[in-house]
């Protein structure tokens, strides 16, 4: 490989880890300003969806060619995005993404189900450690069993799995291109969060009442997101998958600094050794297949 094409693609993944590492933030500041998180996502989601049509070119020109694994792909990734920012509106930061990056364990367990791949002693691997890690942070001796404790947990843990069926469709659409793909992200976003609005009513009074400022943040963070795609899937395109987990990784990072900074947010013991458990299963990810 060649040394700029690696610079580039990790410099493409760190990026999209910084960002979606802090992209909480301010979708925090949008609903404090009135727009609800099912809202921004959909008008973000649009942003991004009409500047990066601009490079994608007709991507629908692939979609008879998609089938119903295509229509998974953006079903998938668009429960994904939308779980995680209802979510992280709502719950404690890193409690959120710890719960969204058991992902590794329903991948491992999607994986043998639909593709028929067989698991070496990392994938069982995966799966324990990604167990006790949910079960070492989500013990509460009130509560009795270790299960998410509100609406954010699920949510958080609803948008890991389909993150997880997002990686085993992405394996099984070999035959679609990295631009598809990557606007399938942003059409199922939209696609998914159009009927969630049109359900809950009042939409036009909402958008009205939207400040020229908070449409700027809301473009800006569009086009932020539409960007971070594309890199996202230059820097795993052209890097092992065991590599690009590391560096995916760092989102958990980002994630806890700006969390303790901007919300004041803490984590006890006990999460940081769920933390280690569940970190631990996903770096092993990338090795759990049988040749």
């Amino acid at each position: 490989m060649a040394s700029k094409q690696k610079i580039l693609a990790i410099s493409g993944l760190i990026t999209g880890s910084l960002v979606w590492g802090l992209v909480w933030y301010p979708y925090r500041a949008l609903d404090e300003a009135g727009v609800s998180g099912v809202l921004a996502a959909f008008i973000s989601y649009t942003f991004a969806l009409l500047a990066g049509l601009f490079f994608t070119g007709p991507v629908w020109r692939e979609l008879r060619h998609a089938g119903w694994w295509g229509i998974a792909l953006m079903v998938s990734a668009g429960g994904a995005n939308v779980g995680y920012v209802l979510a992280v509106l709502n719950g404690e930061v890193m409690r959120v993404l710890l719960l969204f990056y058991l992902a590794p364990l329903w991948t491992v367990i999607l994986s043998r189900w639909l593709l028929g791949e067989k698991l070496n002693h990392y994938g069982y691997a995966v799966v324990a450690l990604s167990l006790m890690g949910a079960f070492t942070m989500l013990w509460q001796q009130d509560h009795g069993l270790p299960i998410p404790q509100n609406n954010a947990e699920w949510m958080a843990l609803g948008a890991g799995m389909c993150f997880a069926w997002l990686n085993v469709t992405v394996r099984r659409t070999q035959h679609l291109s990295v631009n598809f793909k990557a606007a399938s992200v942003w059409l199922g976003t939209v696609g998914l969060t159009a009927p969630v609005l049109f359900y809950i009513g009042g939409v036009s009074a909402q958008i009205q009442s939207i400040a020229i400022e908070t449409w700027l943040q809301l473009a800006l963070v569009g086009l932020v997101l539409g960007a971070t795609s594309f890199v996202v899937q230059y820097g795993v395109t052209h890097l092992p998958a065991n590599q690009a987990i590391v560096l995916l990784l760092s989102e958990l990072v980002f994630a806890a600094i700006a969390a303790f900074l901007l919300a004041g947010e803490e984590m006890t013991l006990r999460e940081y050794v769920g933390a280690v458990l569940i970190i631990s299963a996903s770096l092993m990810s990338g090795k759990v297949y049988s040749k």
